[in-house]
């Protein structure tokens, strides 16, 4: 949450500016990661230009793909080096999606290879419970159904990329620039705080996370916090009851707090059809199904403004932004974001899948991984499947 005040997952200042201005010559600040979020593949350097993900079926074949987790709540949130260059000014969604009809070899730019401080823990924080060959976090274990691992965390890091160029470059939407406390719910590999941190040196702001895999080196105005007195992390990311949460939230605010939530919708959706009867249909109404069997729903973030408004928040702004899985969508601000999306999405069906998969719906790990093989035959198949999801983000404050 931003408090102006303080916000949940902060993210525009005013207008927002372009990667070049803001990032593009930047040195690092002291204290930030020591690693580069988007990790080998991405190329290194916390300067200078990154080359696109490719999409091309048959570059690295061979390639890993099995990483992955669904970031519940915050749906992006970590750091990237920013792409000059590579800027994209997106504007929300509309209800007209025009697919591409000339695309050639060199729109297969994605490389869709299957190629602090304050912690109050104990021992079982640290302690890690293999299965499906990913690690998941032992604390309070169950409660987050995708992994914690390396490969989940280099995916975090490129999600949260995907949400600054969607958002212009911004860490935050809600129209917030006099920044005193910021919390951080779900913070992941803590990227996204850590950047706001940097860029609010007054500010002080607190990442909030199940798991233990925030980096040691960080800004001195930033913490990272198993547990907090609110009950938000619990009601949230174990139950999953937004409704619950964002009334303990509007509580926690000082008058004029903002709180923002930047999430996507599944199930996917298609502008033309051709969705129907792929793996990619079938996987994703078992994920669907399967959630629900463990009590989760994919499809309140659609309700989130409602439940803002029922809470007590006023001047509650939505925006939708439309993500297509590969570059078959048509403009030049939605053709890169598909790109990163799509491999974004390759990257983390793996670990999205298994816990939910099996648990909920009672598959072998086997027959999961033989229905993953043919979602990823679809997404790389993106001139023939055309698929999409929205990305929401939701932004409203507590009264005067």
């Amino acid at each position: 949450m931003l408090n102006s005040s303080s916000s949940e997952k902060a993210k525009q200042l005013d207008g927002g500016t372009s990667f070049d201005e803001e990032f593009g010559n930047k040195e690092p600040a002291p204290g930030n990661v020591d690693r580069h979020p988007l990790s080998g593949a991405m190329g290194q350097g916390v300067t200078g230009r990154e080359q696109a993900p490719s999409l091309d079926p048959l570059a690295d074949a061979a390639g890993d793909i099995d990483s992955d987790a669904i970031h519940l709540l915050d749906g992006h949130n970590v750091n990237m080096d920013y792409l000059p260059g590579n800027e994209v000014a997106s504007e929300p969604a509309s209800d007209t999606i025009d697919v591409d009809l000339n695309l050639s070899d060199t729109d297969s730019t994605l490389g869709m290879s299957t190629a602090s401080s304050t912690f109050s823990l104990r021992d079982s924080v640290y302690e890690y419970i293999e299965e499906y060959g990913r690690t998941y976090h032992a604390y309070k274990a169950g409660a987050y159904r995708a992994p914690n691992d390396e490969k989940e965390q280099e995916r975090l890091d490129l999600q949260h990329h995907l949400f600054r160029m969607t958002m212009n470059g911004s860490l935050y939407a809600a129209p917030v620039t006099n920044l005193r406390d910021v919390l951080d719910i779900a913070t992941g590999t803590g990227i996204w705080a850590i950047e706001l941190a940097q860029e609010y040196p007054t500010a002080r702001v607190i990442g909030m996370d199940l798991s233990p895999i925030q980096p040691a080196f960080i800004p001195i105005n930033h913490e990272f916090f198993m547990n907090l007195s609110l009950k938000t992390e619990d009601e949230w990311t174990f139950t999953q009851k937004p409704r619950t949460v964002i009334a303990s939230i509007f509580s926690a605010l000082t008058p004029g707090g903002y709180f923002e939530l930047q999430d996507v919708c599944f199930p996917c959706k298609s502008p033309d059809g051709t969705l129907e009867g792929t793996s990619l249909q079938q996987w994703q109404t078992l994920m669907v199904d399967g959630l629900r069997k463990l009590g989760k729903d994919f499809e309140k973030v659609k309700e989130y403004g409602t439940y803002m408004r029922e809470a007590g928040f006023v001047d509650v702004v939505e925006k939708k932004y439309t993500w297509a899985i590969g570059p078959w969508i048509r403009g030049k601000k939605q053709k890169p974001q598909a790109t990163w999306w799509a491999q974004n999405f390759l990257n983390g069906i793996h670990g999205w899948s298994m816990a939910i998969v099996t648990r909920g719906m009672g598959w072998t790990p086997e027959e999961v991984e033989v229905l993953l093989a043919g979602v990823r035959d679809d997404v790389k198949n993106y001139r023939n499947v055309h698929a999409y999801v929205q990305m929401y983000v939701v932004y409203g404050k507590t009264p005067p």
